[in-house]
């Protein structure tokens, strides 16, 4: 029960990270004005990409975990301290991403894309043609979207470290669905005709800041839990 606490709010804190909403919208509307009449074809791609996500975050967590494995042994001794550590690191995330609703500045570190990435994605984006395009470039974006979405991700592993890959698998499966839950609702609200891509980035935009003080909270209240030991 609490691992499926953290799992969650861990999770939800990463997946309303407004970086990989932005992300997403490049895609969908690199593939709208190549496919203007083809809804099918935005769809796919965006269900391709989010699955390219899901697929190449897993690994991350894999690697993750084994890295925490490797380590084993101190963290056995460490427990204490390792998890103490964690909670702060969650404090801190927490902390930058509140901090960007009352001072918000494009690109800060640890809480967006960095600004001198974002040209390099776009040019990557570009070149998408296809669903099967948006899958294999959708692997190499996940790469520009760690320094935003890397830090909850560590904290779930390190706490999910202690049940070994197996064992933590079955959590990476669910974290990863959450995380990818909100761009898989912007999909089919777009492929729908709910709303336009251009509407779905200016609600990201006009809401950016409650969006960095939600996943601030979220993360801000996992650490204080874990450092107080209240569950």
């Amino acid at each position: 029960m609490l691992t499926f606490l953290r799992m969650t709010t861990l999770a939800l804190a990463d997946s309303i990270n407004p970086c990989a909403i932005a992300v997403l919208g490049m895609i969908l509307t690199t593939i709208l004005i190549q496919n203007p009449d083809k809804k099918r074809k935005v769809l796919m791609g965006g269900l391709f990409f989010i699955l390219a996500v899901y697929i190449g975050y897993l690994v991350y967590g894999i690697i993750i975990i084994q890295l925490f494995k490797t380590f084993a042994e101190f963290l056995r001794n460490s427990s204490s301290c390792f998890y103490k550590c964690l909670a702060i690191l969650a404090i801190v995330f927490g902390a930058l991403n509140i901090k960007d609703y009352f001072i918000y500045k494009k690109g800060n570190l640890g809480t967006e894309m960095p600004l001198f990435m974002r040209p390099k994605v776009k040019r990557v984006i570009q070149k998408i043609t296809s669903p099967t395009g948006a899958f294999l470039i959708g692997f190499i974006v996940t790469l520009f979207l760690l320094p935003c979405t890397i830090g909850p991700y560590v904290i779930a592993s390190g706490i999910l470290s202690e049940l070994g890959i197996l064992g933590a698998l079955p959590w990476l499966l669910y974290y990863n669905l959450i995380f990818i839950l909100p761009m898989l609702i912007i999909t089919i609200i777009i492929y729908f005709g709910l709303k336009k891509v251009d509407e779905v980035e200016g609600w990201k935009e006009r809401n950016i800041r409650k969006l960095h003080l939600i996943a601030g909270a979220l993360l801000f209240l996992v650490g204080l839990v874990i450092l107080l030991g209240w569950i």
